[in-house]
């Protein structure tokens, strides 16, 4: 049986307050998020790392000083290993703290494998995660002398297992509720430019795809529960509504409020102190009926379940891209589409 190496992809976080700084300048320097030329976006990143890092540490801080997302996705991977079996082994690569692609790439390449399954734990493709991601890793890769048949995942939006994750989840905290409780959902996603979605990327509409398979799992009508986006930086103008201003909406209509996170697959600052602590704090000062917040998907057995599904479709399928559909999933006019062209 061929050696199979899965490579789980995520955004990482700082392990200590000391890397706060350089992991905000690691993530300002990537072209898909400050599009300028260098040097004038290395100068920029570093500037921006410096004044935004006061604010950063104490975030974490309120979470014990460092994020738990490393801890989080190598939990998943040993997880989605114990489920694949002896032939294959499962890395992790951080886009801006360790372990980075070059690390990685060089344990891919001792371990010597016989193909390779690249798997963003993205479930919405955007070219400011899961391809620059992967443009990375391309790199490392290539300096590793990883000349391996590679295979990758490019979406995942409505993947039966993480649907089956994110609506029990959901679910069992609806369970919590008091029952007749005048409640609206959210189901919050992190934000984007709208610049960036208008130049073709789909991230968009991959976002109201998992909603909209969410809506149907959990009986929901076409217009129950909300799609908005947090996590808004800088002056630019961004994707919404905006989560913060849906909970003082819902808050001021005297409801109850269910967040319901559709893209992040494990826990970090932005849901254990965006959502938990902050947003909290604006529904109870707002007035709202209860606040309640469903865990991300984490190790989940569903979601487990359907990324090892997911490892061996791109095991049989070779080298190449691939979606959980298979083909390309995006209408004509998301352009920035992982697989091109049109379905």
């Amino acid at each position: 049986m061929a050696r199979v190496a899965v490579v789980l992809f995520n955004l990482g976080g700082p392990d200590e307050r000391a890397a706060v700084q350089p992991f905000l300048r690691n993530l300002f320097s990537d072209p898909a998020i400050i599009a300028l030329p260098q040097p004038w976006r290395r100068l920029l990143a570093m500037l921006l790392a410096a004044r935004r890092a006061p604010v950063a540490r104490a975030i974490y801080d309120k979470i014990g000083g460092s994020s738990p997302i490393l801890a989080n996705t190598m939990a998943q991977a040993q997880a989605l290993e114990a489920v694949l079996g002896g032939d294959y082994r499962c890395f992790v690569a951080m886009r801006y703290w360790r372990p980075r692609a070059e690390e990685t790439a060089k344990a891919v390449a001792a371990w010597r494998p016989d193909a390779i399954v690249l798997m963003p734990l993205y479930p919405q493709f955007s070219t400011t995660t899961t391809a620059s991601s992967l443009a990375e890793w391309q790199s490392a890769a290539a300096r590793a002398g990883l000349a391996v048949p590679s295979t990758t995942l490019c979406c995942h939006p409505d993947e039966p297992g993480f649907i089956a994750a994110l609506a029990e989840r959901s679910e069992a905290t609806m369970r919590r509720i008091p029952s007749g409780t005048p409640l609206r959902i959210l189901f919050s996603a992190h934000g984007l430019p709208k610049r960036i979605v208008r130049a073709g990327d789909p991230y968009q509409w991959q976002v109201e795809a998992t909603a909209a398979a969410l809506r149907r799992r959990l009986g929901l009508g076409a217009g129950e529960g909300v799609v908005c986006y947090q996590s808004r930086v800088g002056p630019l103008e961004w994707l919404g509504p905006a989560t913060d201003a849906e909970i003082r909406r819902a808050a001021g209509e005297g409801l109850g409020i269910l967040v319901v996170p559709i893209v992040f697959v494990s826990e970090h600052s932005e849901t254990l102190v965006e959502l938990d602590i902050e947003y909290r704090h604006l529904a109870e000062a707002g007035g709202a009926r209860g606040y309640w917040r469903a865990p991300c998907v984490g190790t989940h057995p569903a979601f487990i379940a359907g990324l090892a599904q997911l490892v061996r479709a791109g095991t049989e399928s070779g080298p190449g891209i691939y979606s959980s559909a298979g083909g390309r999933i995006c209408p004509a006019g998301w352009t920035r589409c992982a697989l091109g062209g049109a379905r």
